[in-house]
């Protein structure tokens, strides 16, 4: 049977049609001969991710992003997900955003969950978002950046209260002290030359000073060498040995033993001297007194006077 022209030109038409309407859902991330699983997920902040960014679990790819709405009821993001897999996915498991990289968008990774019911078409999912690394940097340097905020208020107020301070008059005083400590330095520059042509000019001096040093110290080691060699170990070890017989001497004093121990520790014996140095006392005072009684001498024969003791009365005239 012969198709006519105008059956031919229908059967064209519509082929076109069809796949024009393949070409766009193509375009659009829907193939029309796949059969996908759409699940939904809300989200409070979509921020970074588009529609068409990959759907993954354990970074597999199984699916995209197909539609990114405001759901009116709840005022969250609802983004419906377009799943092509065969993976067993519950109601519980969790649709986390990331971002795979610094510069890269973002993306949807599902975190499977071994409860829960099995997903159907248009069940919701848990929601959740990662931060991604410039997001977390961003973080870490928001509490930074206040505190570098108040260091700069902290020293616009210094400088504010150093213009204050630094008035006309203050400025004239530090200009004078810079020029007084310029001019203390020149004088200390003048005063170190002046000091190494002292130096230079008193060299040789100098130079016999310390020899002389060096002989005196020199000869200090001879004495010390002489010292040394005196045995003077030898002469501290006989004075050891000598203070330790005065030692023994005087111990023996003190004990009573030996002549000068019993002069000083027999009571009777100092009592008898006592006794005797104040007779003794008496006889040479009545030597004085009364000598003729001692010594008569007479050229005439004359009697001799008798003999008075002396009294303890008398006293010395």
């Amino acid at each position: 049977m012969k198709l006519s022209r105008e059956i031919k030109t229908a059967i064209l038409v519509i082929s076109a049609i069809l796949l024009f309407i393949w070409g766009y859902s193509f375009l659009k991330g829907r193939d029309l001969f796949t059969n996908y699983k759409t699940l939904y997920v809300e989200y409070a902040n979509v921020e970074g991710l588009t529609m068409s960014a990959p759907v993954t679990i354990n970074g597999l790819a199984i699916g995209k992003v197909n539609k990114i709405g405001l759901n009116n009821e709840t005022g969250k993001i609802k983004v419906e997900l377009q799943i092509n897999s065969d993976f067993p996915i519950r109601t519980t498991s969790v649709a986390e955003i990331y971002a795979p990289s610094p510069i890269g968008g973002k993306q949807i990774a599902i975190i499977p969950s071994s409860t829960g019911k099995m997903a159907e078409e248009g069940d919701f999912l848990v929601s959740s978002s990662k931060l991604g690394l410039t997001d977390e940097l961003a973080k870490q340097i928001e509490p930074l950046k206040d505190k570098i905020e108040k260091l700069l208020d902290n020293a616009n107020v210094m400088l504010v209260n150093i213009n204050e301070v630094l008035d006309a008059k203050s400025k004239q005083n530090l200009r004078n002290s810079l020029a007084t400590l310029d001019q203390t330095m020149s004088e200390f520059h003048t005063a170190s030359k002046q000091l190494n042509t002292i130096l230079a000019e008193n060299k040789s001096k100098m130079g016999n000073t310390m020899t002389n040093l060096d002989k005196t110290v020199a000869n200090f080691n001879k004495i010390s060498s002489d010292i040394d060699q005196a045995k003077l170990g030898d002469v501290v070890q006989n004075m050891q040995t000598t203070l330790d017989k005065v030692n023994g001497i005087m111990s023996s004093i003190d004990s009573g033993k030996g002549t000068m121990g019993k002069l000083v520790k027999d009571e009777a014996l100092y009592t008898n001297m006592t006794k005797t140095s104040k007779e003794l006392e008496l006889l040479l005072q009545d030597l004085r007194l009364y000598p003729t009684r001692y010594v008569n001498v007479s050229l005439f024969g004359k009697k001799n006077k008798p003999y008075v003791a002396p009294t303890t009365t008398d006293t010395i005239k």
